[in-house]
């Protein structure tokens, strides 16, 4: 749990530093429809002001319209400019030079290129981009690399899904973003819960115990979690760790 009030007036003040030491005072959020990226967009405006916070929706040909139809009501919510960038001409060049029938192939591709939309803007507007990923996608893993992990600031990445949902609840996000199963909208009926195996409760409780308590197995089984569940969670963490790091130099060699 943590204290709503609190925790958004900090984010706030660290995102008001982040503009600051940039000498940048716009910023630029890619809007999902979904719960983090909504919570993103209302924190920045308190930080820099409706005015200088600018919305993008990056829609795939096989994006839920209700993605969409969410996207723009936290833009509206939220009092910022939203435009629509079709990314389907891009995303599908790709796909003629570089053949792929994997799904999750062409979703880390639907994810950067929506980055370098993000960019594009962000230097034709002097801002920086927003950061979007929470503290459970991070330790899992569940991000792609120069896409949407890829940010000038990263807001509430220290937050597990839980405290973010927490957070919208106080900033006044739609309930019916709240509510809705998690999704990257990467494919019709993807979620992110479905994906991972387990639902985000579940993982941000052994995820807490685990990072923040220092918990072992044994006592993690001892609390209840199934010895499959807390095996399945080390793996991923472990698996992803070289998205967490810098990459490695062989620095001091010769």
């Amino acid at each position: 749990m943590i204290d709503p009030e609190r925790e958004a007036a900090r984010i706030t003040s660290f995102t008001r530093a982040e503009l600051k030491a940039a000498g940048r005072c716009r910023i630029v959020v890619g809007l999902s429809g979904g719960l983090d990226s909504a919570v993103v967009a209302r924190l920045c405006v308190r930080a820099a002001g409706a005015g200088n916070v600018f919305g993008f929706l990056l829609p795939y040909r096989t994006s839920s319209p209700e993605s969409i139809e969410h996207g723009r009501a936290v833009a509206e919510g939220a009092g910022i400019s939203c435009k629509t960038i079709e990314i389907t001409p891009a995303v599908e060049a790709l796909g003629t030079m570089l053949p792929t029938e994997h799904r999750v192939g062409l979703g880390n591709r639907m994810a950067r290129v929506r980055m370098i939309v993000l960019y594009d803007r962000s230097a034709a507007l002097d801002a920086l981009v927003a950061g979007t990923g929470n503290r459970t996608e991070a330790l899992l893993g569940y991000t792609t690399l120069h896409g949407d992990s890829a940010c000038g600031f990263a807001p509430i990445v220290h937050l597990y899904k839980s405290q973010v949902r927490q957070l919208a609840s106080y900033l006044g996000v739609p309930e019916a973003v709240i509510a809705k199963p998690p999704s990257a909208d990467l494919w019709l009926g993807q979620t992110d819960e479905g994906e991972l195996g387990l639902t985000y409760d579940e993982a941000d409780r052994l995820l807490f115990n685990r990072f923040d308590l220092g918990k072992s197995d044994i006592q993690l089984a001892e609390m209840g979690f199934a010895p499959e569940t807390i095996g399945r969670i080390a793996e991923l963490v472990a698996r992803s760790e070289f998205k967490r790091r810098m990459p490695h130099s062989p620095s001091g060699a010769g």
